[in-house]
């Protein structure tokens, strides 16, 4: 297809979206239905204006689904607000950790019992499909850093930690399969795929969070220099933590997660030469916003926000893109009614049981566990991990 049939395609969809944004809040489903439905029609089942193969392509589509995957971990990051040291952080973390353990342990038997897999093939279907999505659940997420609704805080952070918790499950997959090494008795896995990615991925991604956002803060705050440019700091803030956690054998998701709230978290002590000029009225937007970077007491915050902006811009396009490339793939599935059985089960018994066991003794309601289990959607990180092993 032609660049200019792709362009045709984005445009008109993008300028559809923008037009009837405020009418489509009010229907009763999300828009990445709709970029799904188009992708659909403008697939091979459709149109046949798109052919995104998934066998084809798949490296391409692993580095897109990764780069969407990133962008909205990073955002995810800047969302959360809640002190780490607050109690509200016990749910997410239990989610991503014992609850997706169980999810795993759960779609490994059924994919045995149902699909007739071997246990390592049944493992990395496991990882496949139990982290949910940050990309696809940004209705149900949190809005900004000091939202505290504890439902939308605990989908958030459990999208936020779990995509990068994954990854264990996916290299005992694969050591089981005899293409990854485990060490005797596991120990090598246990160290080098799960102890130090993990903490090693949040500390790198933490430590750079912070770094950069207190020296853009003080060269702002006290020497009026490195105003603007929030869009390079967001883009280059999630390259950077990405590519050291990477070269450090470490996980990039969970380094860009951290990363992100890291950054938002980055305050300075008000200094005594305020900017008086944030509270005087008349002044133009430029000006205002000139005068909100550089004050010592507002550039954290502000910093903050222009960030967050530009990154949920950046966020929903990549949505878009992967979601309508989504939709044409789906001409190039075979539905099995074994595969009918196993989605009706991952959502209403595997979803269910393991939120309830991952939960248990901790101070959530009926209700909230309910909605916990119901929201645990599935989409582009499950993508990333199944194009990665078929590129692989």
């Amino acid at each position: 297809m032609s660049f200019a049939i792709w362009a045709l395609i984005f445009g008109a969809l993008l300028t559809t979206m923008a037009l009837s944004g405020t009418s489509l809040q009010r229907l009763p489903l999300s828009t990445a239905m709709l970029y799904l439905a188009a992708g659909y029609g403008l697939g091979p089942a459709g149109w046949g204006l798109m052919t995104p193969d998934p066998l084809a392509y798949s490296a391409i589509l692993e580095r897109v689904t990764e780069v969407a995957v990133l962008i909205s971990l990073f955002g995810v990051g800047l969302k959360l607000g809640l002190p780490l040291s607050d109690k509200g952080w016990r749910t997410p973390v239990r989610l991503a950790t014992v609850s997706m353990t169980i999810t795993v342990a759960l779609i490994a038997a059924l994919g045995v019992l149902l699909l007739d897999l071997s246990l390592g093939a049944a493992i990395l279907l496991g990882a496949i499909l139990a982290p949910t999505d940050p990309v696809l659940a940004s209705d149900v997420q949190v809005l900004e850093a000091s939202d505290r609704d504890r439902l939308r805080f605990s989908l958030t952070a459990e999208g936020g930690l779990n995509d990068g918790a994954a990854f264990p499950f996916v290299m005992l997959g694969l050591g089981l399969l005899g293409l990854h090494e485990l060490g005797a008795g596991g120990w090598r896995w246990l160290a080098l795929d799960v102890v130090w990615p993990i903490s090693g991925g949040l500390l790198i991604g933490g430590t750079l969070g912070t770094l950069i956002g207190r020296l853009v803060v003080y060269l702002r705050g006290r020497h009026q220099e490195s105003v603007g440019f929030d869009e390079f700091l967001a883009l280059g803030l999630i390259a950077l933590a990405y590519g050291v956690a990477v070269l450090g054998q470490a996980y990039g998701f969970l380094a860009v997660f951290a990363a992100g709230l890291a950054l938002q978290r980055v305050k300075e002590r008000p200094g005594d030469g305020s900017n008086s000029a944030v509270l005087e009225s008349g002044l133009q937007s430029s000006q205002a916003n000139a005068a909100l970077a550089t004050d010592s007491e507002y550039a954290s915050a502000f910093m903050a926000q222009q960030v967050r902006g530009f990154n949920e811009q950046l966020e929903r396009i990549a949505e878009v893109a992967v979601v309508l490339v989504v939709g044409a793939m789906l001409a190039y599935t075979h539905f099995l009614a074994s595969a009918g059985w196993f989605s009706l089960l991952l959502f209403l018994v595997v979803r269910p049981v393991s939120v309830w066991l991952g939960l248990l003794g901790a101070r959530v309601s009926r209700d909230q566990r309910g909605l916990i289990s119901w929201f645990g959607i599935r989409g582009i990180g499950s993508i990333y991990y199944l194009m990665s092993l078929v590129s692989g």
